[in-house]
């Protein structure tokens, strides 16, 4: 098998596959600048001949897989297959795996950084130091900038997956009491306590968004669990904008209705007018969708990656996490 890697796959990882399944051709997208374009896969697969494909960003549209129909899999690393025609793929019985969990560390990492950060006050307190302020025998930034400590906060998560669960982990023993709403979550630890999604809003002091984006999904959190949030309480999200009505979360933070909100991801990006609106508003701890973005989650999907690729075609389970279109189940043997 000849597969072609455009997507960022340390050394290691492609001597694994080329031991188990043959030649590695390694075309990744960053030295190109971007990712590769529909027209430019086509041509980057006839290049190669490649009989399978493992990509990251590049757009893997519908066109691209009815010139290729018979690509042996499609690896996407990343925690959702969004630039896949995974329907299409389908169509022709190409299985496609994803990454997923392969940021659920750094996005981790990334929420108890920035809620301790916004807690404690410390960007207004840098930028107090930088800005030359601290008079002789003054206490003003003891006073001005004393915070909150994330110790005996309670934790809402509104989707529990793995980045939920991570967080959790990480949390529970700061301490801080966790709970959660997921319906397709049947089972937890004991000490994580599963509720409505009211109920989140209602008693949690930080209420964590980590759902994926789905039809039911879009829109999901809105002004009428928004207003439920008690007064002092922080909204987060890590997760997906178009999750959250904007307009109702900006209305929240201009009027003080909530503390204030940490957020990593914007309906536009780069973020239009209504974007900014919310970015600059004291009360909002912003970075530009930077939660994933460690040079770890690159060893990170490549294992996974790997493990599933060995899983699926050398112990031949089908019953993998990984696969993307388990349509194909019905087909595969």
């Amino acid at each position: 098998m000849r597969i072609l890697i455009t997507a960022p796959y340390h050394e290691k990882a492609q001597a694994v596959l080329a031991q188990t399944f043959g030649e590695i051709i390694y075309r990744p997208w960053k030295p190109h600048g971007r990712a590769y374009n529909a027209e430019e896969l086509i041509s980057l697969l006839k290049e190669t001949h490649a009989d399978a494909l493992i990509t990251e960003h590049d757009n893997v549209t519908a066109e691209v897989i009815e010139i290729f129909p018979d690509l042996r899999f499609i690896g996407v690393c990343r925690g959702t297959p969004s630039n896949v025609a995974v329907e299409k793929a389908t169509e022709y019985d190409i299985p496609v795996f994803h990454t997923p969990a392969r940021n659920a560390q750094a996005v981790a990492e990334m929420f108890v950084a920035n809620v301790i950060t916004f807690l404690r006050n410390t960007i207004a307190g840098c930028e107090w130091l930088a800005g030359e302020n601290w008079e002789a025998g003054a206490h003003t930034s003891y006073l001005q900038f004393k915070g909150n400590e994330l110790a005996g906060r309670t934790i809402g998560m509104v989707g529990f997956g793995a980045i939920g669960q991570r967080i959790a982990e990480m949390v529970k023993n700061f301490p801080c009491p966790i709970q959660f709403y997921d319906p397709y979550v049947k089972q937890s630890d004991s000490v994580y306590k599963k509720t409505t999604l009211e109920d989140i809003f209602e008693t949690s002091d930080i209420v964590s968004i980590h759902l994926p984006v789905t039809d039911q999904t879009k829109g999901m959190i809105d002004k009428t669990l928004i207003s439920r949030m008690k007064k002092d309480a922080i909204f987060v999200n890590t997760a997906r904008a178009v999750v959250v009505n904007r307009e109702d979360l900006l209305d929240a933070l201009e009027n003080n209705q909530i503390r204030g909100a940490i957020l990593d991801v914007f309906d536009h990006e780069p973020p239009d007018a209504t974007d900014y609106r919310i970015i600059h508003r004291p009360n909002v701890l912003a970075t530009p969708h930077i939660a994933g973005a460690t040079f770890e989650v690159e060893d990170h999907h490549a294992f996974i990656m790997n493990d599933a690729l060995k899983s699926w075609f050398t112990d031949h389970n089908r019953n993998i996490k990984q696969l993307a279109n388990k349509e194909i189940l019905t087909v595969k043997s």
